[in-house]
């Protein structure tokens, strides 16, 4: 699909009476990055719109460590292990349970020596009021980063993973992820993996729908994506 083509598909969608909620978001990418549009253009085609789902973690909490816990592992990996740390705990993840657990029922679990280190220090931070996670709703994009990363095993990517699918920020861009590298090499025809100042740099026109260009770069990546 040429550039041309793709933008007069996404422009379509506001005049479209059935076009739905939130359409203008994806017209505003494309106007912004006509590369990055006629990927859109093509998913949406294929697929619809993409928004973020609800988190299904019983609490922010619990997101939390499961980013913590799927750290560098595939998918599969990383609900098994998980899945065998919420029966270590004996039932709800909470910061009290995580406390309790002796660490080597959480090794047995699954979870290396580094992540039940992560995840007990995530939970005194939570229970000692140093990380109010009660107020990380208030705070900027900026403030909740700079709040969650002084939690040790708590890095800049997994408070922007909890920004995008605990919060729903709208304008959120991991520059260092390998997903979205690999997709904006996709959408912008480069040889390799775009280097994270590419993506800042190409990000900056998606704003204030960084978050949002993300998931249709992650789409782009799906089996059977073409």
């Amino acid at each position: 699909m040429s550039d041309e083509r793709a933008q007069a598909f996404v422009a379509g969608w506001a005049a479209d009476e059935g076009a739905g909620e939130g359409r203008l978001e994806e017209c505003h990418l494309a106007a912004a990055d006509p590369r990055l549009g006629r990927l859109i253009a093509r998913l949406v085609a294929a697929g619809g719109v993409r928004r973020f789902k609800p988190s299904t973690a019983p609490s922010d909490f619990d997101a939390i460590a499961r980013s913590i816990i799927y750290q560098q592992l595939s998918t599969m990996a990383a609900s098994t292990i998980y899945g065998r740390y919420v029966e270590a705990l004996g039932g709800f993840p909470s910061p009290e349970r995580v406390l309790e657990a002796r660490s080597e029922r959480l090794l047995r679990a699954g979870l290396s020596r580094a992540k039940v280190r992560y995840v007990k220090a995530l939970a005194s931070a939570v229970a000692s009021g140093e990380l109010d996670l009660g107020s990380l709703r208030d705070l900027p994009d900026d403030s909740v980063i700079e709040a969650m990363t002084r939690v040790p095993g708590v890095g800049r990517w997994t408070a922007q993973m909890f920004l995008m699918f605990r919060l729903h920020r709208l304008d959120v861009l991991p520059i260092v992820d390998v997903g979205i590298r690999r997709g904006l090499q996709m959408a912008h025809g480069l040889r390799k993996p775009a280097a994270a100042g590419y993506v800042s740099r190409s990000g900056r026109r998606w704003a204030p729908y960084r978050s949002l260009a993300c998931l249709y770069l992650w789409a782009a990546l799906e089996p059977g994506t073409k």
